[in-house]
């Protein structure tokens, strides 16, 4: 396993844990050619690639600061199979499920995002992400929460828009409350940067954190600087009060690129049911397999109700 049960710990009571060399350069080194293909032709050319500070009275900076999302895209991806399976990496899904202490987990979010210096501020203040998460508030319950996974496919120092983030107990300590907030007075949010953690490190760390976790973008200083990285959310399987993709809904994009190539068990966290669920009959296998060219359908033929 590439986890640990300090790890395991730290998430449950900091909210926030990072693991170097999570995965290995075999793994990620490829993808760097993905994230060229679909931001490469976005960087800003040499002599334009310094640092854009905006300030903070300027007339503009709502429409500024939108640049911020705006190179990234969404599971399934225009690129490599390795790209699209990267959320579904199974000591990914198993360090979900032991976080979350459940059985099984579903995928709810996938995306890849590049920043690169000059394109906009990327400074941002102090917030939670559970807002547009759910329509009530993140769970006290462990198998009631999620899970969310930053995965950096280039180096990230300080100047390269390294996360940064607060832990829960400082949190608590600061705010005075434990109640998870999306928004914060700005007297807030600089007495939590004096409590600050940075998360600076090599390619291939995964960051884990809460939707009730402090924490803030910032901006990219470094001449020439990118920042690569992928966000990943799990949550129990079931658990509907959790969703940000609908899987569903993107039946136009490449799926073909993910489908024949995923395991029943990372298409169980998109919520395609296991070999051995009623769902599957021979009709249903039949209509799948036709459906998805190339999808390894044999295990799933194999559960059939008298099956050998």
């Amino acid at each position: 396993m590439r986890f640990s049960q300090d790890h395991i710990r730290q998430w449950r009571e900091d909210g926030f844990c990072v693991i170097e060399n999570f995965f290995t350069e075999e793994e990620y080194l490829p993808l760097l050619a993905d994230f060229e293909m679909l931001y490469g032709s976005v960087a800003p050319p040499p002599g334009k690639d310094e640092a854009m500070v905006i300030p903070e009275d300027d007339e503009n900076l709502k429409e500024l600061k939108g640049e911020v999302f705006k190179h990234i895209d969404t599971l399934p991806y225009y690129g490599s199979p390795e790209l699209n399976l990267c959320s579904l990496h199974p000591d990914l899904i198993a360090f979900a499920r032991a976080l979350l202490g459940v059985p099984e987990v579903h995928l709810y979010q996938s995306h890849t995002w590049a920043k690169y210096t000059g394109l906009t501020d990327y400074e941002q203040t102090f917030h939670c992400d559970f807002g547009n998460h759910t329509l009530t508030c993140p769970a006290e319950e462990e198998a009631l929460r999620t899970v969310d996974f930053i995965f950096y496919l280039t180096d990230v120092s300080a100047e390269d828009g390294a996360l940064r983030y607060v832990t829960k107990p400082d949190a608590r300590a600061i705010l005075g409350h434990d109640r998870p907030i999306s928004g914060i007075e700005l007297d807030e949010h600089y007495a939590l940067v004096e409590r600050e953690k940075i998360a600076a490190v090599p390619a291939g760390s995964l960051l884990a954190h809460g939707i009730d976790t402090f924490h803030r973008g910032t901006n990219l200083t470094s001449p020439g600087g990118r920042r690569f990285s992928m966000t990943v959310g799990f949550k129990a399987a079931g658990n509907d009060q959790i969703a940000f993709h609908a899987w569903q809904t993107g039946a136009g994009r490449p799926w073909e690129n993910l489908m024949p190539f995923a395991t029943p068990d990372q298409l169980a966290c998109l919520g395609v049911p296991l070999p051995g669920d009623p769902f599957w009959t021979p009709r249903t296998v039949e209509v799948t397999e036709a459906r998805w060219p190339g999808i390894d359908m044999e295990p799933y033929k194999r559960g059939l109700t008298g099956s050998e």
